[in-house]
């Protein structure tokens, strides 16, 4: 089975990388991404490509596959949305039409737990059949969201092939500490303040709920999702669920309350002023997003998480606390 991979070097795609060439049914990988990297992989190649318009032949590199599973993602500069919507939504649509002009049979594409309308934080987890209209102030969510409804006209138009949609809740690794901490944070967070014991309290968000999963699990759900014949949307969480008060306990701190409007004050102020890159709607959307059940991915992929989501925070608190990182582009190692 030949399988193409774009997105390869980040955070998702060089697990991804991992769990195909490590399977013995995927014959050739190809990590597809705008820079080579210096890391390499044992029984797989890389290809220089950019999705976006007016970028490669992504014709030429998707003939003959089995599978391409969708990756690339841009999540700066947050001020440029323009930008963002080039490479994530009309070089997605690129993917997607040269998959089928391709004859490409299988298609998994990385949606999120970010496309998802708002819905209960406190009540039942949602399955995959809750509305995916995003949270329309966020790009990244806006984003996500129209590439599902892109989607369900692309299903329609081209029942040969097998779409499958990837929710993940937030994933997280050691390697991916430094380009999280670029994306989100920004300078202004010292590497060695997050290790356990020096943070000596956590803002307690009212709200601030989510699930995550170390990135490699969710690795083994796309591996899965591209040999098993299976079709649709599937969730991708673990437990348990985390908030402000799971947060403190892994760093020895304590919580004091933050109202939601008064942390999103402080952000908007710091973006406004480039201090960080992080969108105050992005906040906005973390503190609407509904909890996911993941029991479709469990049935259909056999698939179960090897860590939960306090091992894959933790891991990655660790990573940040090092500056860890990885020889990609985007992975690539803070320096102290």
């Amino acid at each position: 089975m030949k399988v193409v991979v774009t997105g390869a070097t980040g955070n998702a795609g060089t697990s991804v990388i991992h769990a195909l060439a490590a399977d013995p049914k995927v014959s050739d990988v190809t990590g597809v991404a705008r820079r080579l990297p210096g890391h390499r992989v044992d029984g797989m190649r890389w290809e220089a490509a950019d999705v976006a318009p007016g970028g490669s032949d992504l014709d030429r590199l998707f003939r003959g596959a089995d599978a391409v599973v969708h990756l690339a993602w841009k999540f700066q500069p947050t001020h440029d949305p323009l930008e963002t919507w080039q490479t994530n939504v009309l070089g997605s649509v690129r993917v997607f039409e040269a998959c089928a002009r391709s004859g490409v049979p299988a298609l998994v594409h990385a949606s999120s737990v970010g496309a998802y309308s708002p819905g209960p934080k406190d009540g039942r987890p949602v399955d995959e059949s809750w509305p995916t209209h995003g949270w329309p102030a966020a790009a990244y969510t806006r984003e996500k969201a129209y590439l599902e409804r892109y989607l369900d006209g692309f299903e329609r138009a081209n029942p040969q092939m097998r779409v499958v949609r990837m929710r993940p809740g937030f994933l997280f690794k050691r390697a991916s500490a430094s380009e999280q901490r670029r994306i989100f944070a920004g300078p202004l967070l010292p590497w060695w303040l997050v290790r356990p014991g020096l943070l000596p309290v956590v803002p307690g968000i009212r709200g601030l709920r989510f699930q995550a999963l170390h990135t490699d699990d969710a690795a083994e759900a796309y591996r899965c999702a591209v040999l098993r014949p299976v079709r649709g949307p599937f969730n991708l969480v673990a437990d348990p669920v985390l908030d402000s008060a799971s947060l403190a306990r892994m760093r020895h701190a304590r919580t004091i309350p933050l109202p939601a409007g008064a942390a999103r004050a402080a952000l908007a102020a710091a973006w406004r002023l480039h201090l960080v890159p992080a969108a105050p709607g992005l906040l906005d959307a973390v503190l609407r997003l509904p909890l996911l059940d993941a029991g479709r991915a469990r049935e259909e992929l056999g698939w179960t998480p090897s860590r939960t989501s306090t091992e894959a925070f933790e891991e990655f608190l660790v990573g940040l606390g090092d500056g860890a990182g990885l020889d990609t582009a985007p992975l690539a190692a803070a320096r102290h």
